[in-house]
């Protein structure tokens, strides 16, 4: 029984290393990234878009003051807001994480835009991107390109 479990972690071990799978969560110090995605996007199309949640389990408040994505010339923080049955989108200048909380940056709300786009985001592929907090420091994440109702 010990030797077909040490077995089927190998087995699983090797084939997420071929598989090149990467982790759906980035933990830093106090600071916890998961679920992180981004829309396919058409040739010619200037602009993408960054989703996931951020949960600070630290008992101070930090805050994503930027971000930065060698597939976009530079990456911006907005918030669209539905107000009269009509969607504004305005910039942010930072997105506050509360301690013992989580921000869901996520369509619909909080997001980061992709701005001037180096190459189409293609399905299946995977994007770097740099989270700049205040406290924390430099955190590096992946973007799952997929496409997902909203």
């Amino acid at each position: 029984m010990f030797r077909l479990v040490i077995a089927s972690l190998a087995t699983l071990v090797v084939a997420s290393a071929v598989c090149g799978a990467e982790p759906r969560v980035v933990r830093s110090g106090q600071i916890v990234v998961s679920d992180a995605w981004t829309r396919p996007t058409a040739a010619g199309m200037p602009m993408g878009v960054a989703y996931f949640v951020v949960r600070n389990d630290g008992v101070i408040e930090d805050a994503i003051v930027s971000a930065s994505t060698p597939a976009a010339a530079r990456v911006e923080i907005h918030q669209t807001t539905l107000a009269d049955g009509i969607a504004r989108m305005r910039p942010l200048r930072e997105i506050v994480v509360p301690a013992k909380g989580s921000v869901a940056v996520a369509p619909g709300g909080i997001h980061l835009m992709l701005v001037d786009l180096a190459a189409p985001l293609s399905a299946g592929a995977r994007v770097p991107l740099v989270l700049q907090f205040r406290r924390a420091g430099r955190i590096e994440i992946r973007l799952a390109v997929e496409s997902r109702a909203e």
